[in-house]
């Protein structure tokens, strides 16, 4: 029914060039941080003479900001559903942006022994608060924005901003690996792109400040049908959906392992292939650079052929392709990583991105739909985070040591498209009737 008191008003263009924006900006902070771990932090915030244990530790506290996820998605997911999408956009971009210019001032292990690390971690954890309700209120407010026919177009902008973040927190590395001392850069050339991020912060403030709340939600507003407690109703009657979610978001393993462990695989000392640090850099910039280009049209690809055949078809690409980036960086041969490196980033692994903002969201109604996005997604990012951790074990010391990394991945990609492949495809269901046969059954105890 039509709401003539109140007509819908949608801008899905000024709420996907936002969420583009500011998930770009998020994203540079929590991605520059993956960068600096392998390549800066085991020298800077550790102490010297076990450079494996150093790694590891560096390792672990890229991992913590994952850990920190799943916590930061039940508070956020019920702020963003009881209070608003636009708090939730406000406030991660304010955490993230504050806390990536602290590291920045942080001072090294050489100045204040074990404290180093600590604040690092204090640190890292409010990253992964933050994180944990950018991209579900950011594809919240770009779906209930968008038209029913290109909700996943609209929502793939969301994705489109995290790769540009990860482009810019790949390359401004690169001038400053290439053209500092080891000196300079490990005294303050590191801290510079940390310190840009307080730059960043203010443009994304001024974007997201006039924002709208979207048409969907800000009808459940005006009829008092906000849940009061969206966690509540969320687990007592869509816990499938989320465990849906929660294994199909597994998929992020992918991005950690050519984020993180591919760079420590082909530059570090403990596998001696010995690629320059640039090389590695290069292909996260090349490959999220076509992402950028190609996450919108395979979008565009699933607003007319459905999620499940995109989704899949990434799943697939990426289980191949992760196996041939790792055997190239295994022999040492620069164009075949490059080639391999950019395909599995800016084709197989783009098309997981393209499709799952609209996937995910589709599953839950308005009333849950960030909570849900939220917590199924966090918890399969937080294994993500643990992902560093377990590849440096399982590989062992060896250059073959690629090879049940390899399995590893195919596993992930395996439970990622049986997630997908078990729940209906809901491409051309209208916005209104996404959740409503598993909603309306409950709906007097949403406001009880």
């Amino acid at each position: 029914m039509v709401d003539e008191a109140h007509p819908v008003v949608r801008t899905p263009k000024k709420a996907a060039i936002a969420a583009w924006i500011g998930s770009a900006l998020e994203y540079y902070d929590f991605f520059l941080y993956a960068s600096a771990s392998a390549l800066i932090f085991p020298t800077v915030f550790f102490p010297e003479g076990n450079d494996t244990a150093a790694l590891l530790a560096s390792l672990g506290t890229f991992g913590v900001g994952y850990l920190a996820r799943p916590v930061g998605s039940f508070f956020m997911g019920h702020l963003g559903d009881r209070m608003g999408r636009k708090k939730v956009m406000v406030l991660t971009l304010v955490m993230m942006g504050v806390s990536t210019f602290l590291v920045g001032c942080l001072p090294g292990y050489g100045q204040v022994g074990m404290l180093a690390p600590a604040l690092l971690v204090i640190l890292r954890l409010i990253q992964g608060f933050s994180a944990a309700g950018e991209q579900a209120g950011a594809n919240s407010m770009s779906f209930e924005h968008a038209e029913d026919h290109r909700r996943a177009f609209v929502t793939s902008w969301t994705l489109g901003g995290t790769q540009a973040g990860q482009i810019l927190a790949s390359a401004v590395f690169i001038p400053l690996a290439a053209g500092l001392s080891d000196d300079a850069l490990y005294s303050w050339g590191w801290r510079i792109p940390f310190f840009l991020s307080g730059a960043m912060l203010i443009v994304g403030l001024l974007i997201r400040r006039y924002l709208e709340e979207p048409p969907a939600f800000a009808a459940e507003r005006r009829r008092g049908t906000v849940a009061r407690t969206p966690l509540r109703e969320l687990f007592t009657h869509y816990r499938p959906q989320v465990l849906r979610v929660f294994a199909a978001a597994l998929i992020s393993n992918i991005g950690t392992i050519v984020a993180v462990f591919a760079l420590t695989f082909a530059t570090g000392d403990r596998y001696g292939i010995g690629m320059s640090k640039s090389v590695l850099l290069w292909v996260a910039a090349g490959g999220n650079g076509l992402a950028v280009l190609t996450i919108p049209l395979l979008a565009l690809l699933s607003d007319r052929i459905g999620r499940k055949p995109v989704f899949v078809a990434g799943n697939v690409a990426c289980a191949v392709l992760v196996a041939l980036f790792l055997w190239s960086i295994s022999t040492a041969s620069v164009p075949l990583v490059v080639i391999t490196g950019v395909l599995l980033l800016g084709v197989g692994y783009a098309a997981t991105l393209a499709v799952w903002p609209a996937t995910y969201a589709e599953i839950f109604p308005t009333q849950v739909r960030l909570s849900g996005m939220a917590v199924g997604t966090q918890f399969g990012f937080a294994t993500a985070g643990l992902t560093p951790l377990i590849t440096a074990g399982i590989a062992g010391h060896s250059p073959d040591g690629w090879m049940p990394v390899a399995v590893y991945a195919v596993v992930i990609c395996a439970l990622s498209s049986v997630a997908v492949l078990a729940g209906p495809e809901t491409y051309r269901t209208p916005m209104a009737m996404l959740g409503r046969r598993t909603a309306r059954k409950h709906d007097e105890s949403v406001h009880a």
